[in-house]
């Protein structure tokens, strides 16, 4: 697990809380991020909650986790986003000629993901596996992902299947993983590989993010912002005022 000096506590999480270029990486990690919804869902999956629990890194990849710490600690931190970690991972690839793996999404966003690598950063090494789209694996599958990985024995290995499953499949399977550096990062893919536009920085720096995403995708993203958070509101205004 992370030191406790690069994190903070927000209730039972330790949340990461300092530069990506501090952090040396040498053993095998799993890293992680937190946001509003994912918070609201691991309070009823217990299985989820252990698994960000068990995070040696959990980013705060919201605007939602960041004012929450503001507001019930008067600590500030930074947002990072699964996009942030993504980007600094492959510079670090690319400069040590690593290799990694994209586990998750469709072959088409994955064959979109490793030309774009190609021409980015050419150093880098890259395999990918598109794993079938379901709620849950059977043991030959997850056998067959697990050998996938270990057939290339990646530096980093980049794990996209939605949340909370990415997650939970990671932590129950690290141990079996030949790979230095586990990251669950959903969405990333689709960023990455183009096929979902990411609001770009101008949005991001006012912390508007999550609503330029809510009208871009309304169907999919409204649950996740219009119902959960106001559901967040409510367990961080009950940890404010729980004594």
């Amino acid at each position: 697990m992370l030191k406790t000096a690069c994190t903070v506590s927000l209730k039972d999480y330790n949340i990461y809380n300092a530069e990506l270029l501090k952090y040396e990486i040498n053993d095998k990690i799993l890293i992680n991020t937190i946001n509003q919804y994912s918070y609201c869902i691991a309070e009823k999956d217990a299985e989820f909650k252990k698994a960000l629990q068990n995070s040696d890194i959990l980013l705060p990849d919201g605007v939602g986790i960041v004012s929450a710490i503001k507001f019930l600690y008067n600590k500030n931190i930074k947002k990072i986003a699964g996009a942030d970690i993504h980007h600094y991972l492959l510079q670090d690839l690319d400069k040590k000629k690593g290799k990694c793996f994209y586990l998750g999404s469709s072959e088409t966003t994955l064959n979109k993901i490793a030309e774009r690598i190609s021409k980015e950063f050419p150093n880098i090494q890259v395999d990918f596996f598109s794993p079938p789209y379901k709620t849950e694996f059977s043991e030959i599958e997850n056998n067959e992902m697990i050998e996938k990985v270990n057939a290339f024995m990646p530096d980093v290995l980049f794990v996209g299947m939605t949340a909370p499953k990415q997650e939970k499949w990671s932590y129950k399977h690290k141990n079996m993983l030949d790979a230095k550096i586990i990251c669950s990062i959903g969405a990333v893919f689709d960023f990455y590989a183009g096929t979902i536009i990411r609001p770009n920085k101008f949005w991001v720096d006012l912390s508007l993010e999550w609503f330029i995403r809510l009208l871009k995708e309304p169907k999919r993203m409204w649950r996740r912002y219009l119902y959960f958070g106001p559901v967040f509101i409510k367990l961080i205004l009950k940890e404010k005022f729980k004594n």
